[in-house]
């Protein structure tokens, strides 16, 4: 049995892994799996990247674009979400806050930096005109350290996952103002260098397997009521959410790469164009 590190963030969108592994798919062709969640996002999944901790991640498209520019030795081997994630912009459900433009000049709630919630609010800046060098954050680094920040004021707003938040919106705990979505695929699959190198049949047995499950998950019997079960939402709210969502099989054309990076360098959030090898395996 090869074992194989894998980490992504413990939301529906990876569902299909845990079915693969429960299943035994990857074991009926000798690789032993292991599956790290990991809530704090991006950003430390970056890290665990760089440190080894894992081989794998299925990780936010803006994240690990920025990190590998920044010396993260891993590249994107394929595209795991095709369609945006749609990110819902968050406040404590008692603030005075109403509109988007309140929000300007005050501070936001993050993971972590170089994550997608810090990524997503130089966007969300843009898109508003506002000044990104007056953006404040205040690290949180979970969903649950947000809930604490906004309601004890520490921070004023906080970007996440639509969907994953809802929960949080219908027990009146947050209010939510308005939605920003990405402009770009929002997930894709990262692998180490040295993974990629040593062991480039197994990446292609685990893209395989994978693939097979997202290309026909939508068709699986009662997957709505799966999904909100396991993650605590309404199934109305899951199946608008399958309805937007469009998993990938496909590595990331050139085009759309050099359409991210080009946002990301107008964006600030990188400094340099990178060569394409140097992202895309």
């Amino acid at each position: 049995m090869k074992t194989v590190k894998i980490a992504g963030v413990p939301e529906h969108f990876n569902l299909p892994w845990h079915m693969c592994i429960e299943d035994g798919e990857f074991e009926a062709v000798g690789i032993d799996l292991q599956w790290t969640d990991v809530p704090e996002g991006t950003g430390k999944m970056c890290q665990m990247l760089r440190d080894g901790e894992t081989d794998i991640a299925v990780i936010l498209t803006e994240g690990i674009i920025k990190d590998i520019v920044a010396g993260n030795p891993s590249k994107i081997v394929q595209v795991y979400v095709q369609s945006p994630l749609i990110w819902g912009i968050h406040v404590a459900t008692n603030s005075n806050y109403k509109t988007l433009s309140d929000l300007e000049n005050k501070k936001v709630a993050i993971s972590r930096m170089g994550s997608g919630s810090h990524l997503m609010s130089i966007v969300n800046a843009q898109n508003q005109n506002w000044n990104t060098e007056n953006l404040q954050f205040e690290i949180v680094n979970t969903i649950d350290g947000a809930v604490e920040s906004l309601t004890s004021e520490k921070a004023d707003y906080f970007m996440w996952e639509r969907f994953m938040t809802q929960p949080l919106v219908d027990k009146g705990i947050f209010r939510r103002i308005a939605d920003c979505p990405t402009p770009w695929p929002c997930f894709v699959i990262a692998v180490r260098n040295e993974v990629l190198e040593q062991h480039p049949k197994v990446i292609d047995q685990i893209l395989d397997i994978i693939n097979t499950t997202t290309e026909e998950f939508k068709l699986i019997p009662s997957i709505d009521r799966t999904l909100a079960y396991k993650y605590n939402q309404k199934v109305e709210a899951i199946q608008e959410w399958l309805k937007l969502t469009r998993w990938s099989q496909k590595q990331m054309t050139g085009l759309t790469l050099d359409k991210v990076v080009e946002q990301l360098l107008k964006l600030q959030i990188i400094d340099k164009k990178p060569p394409k090898k140097s992202i895309l395996k």
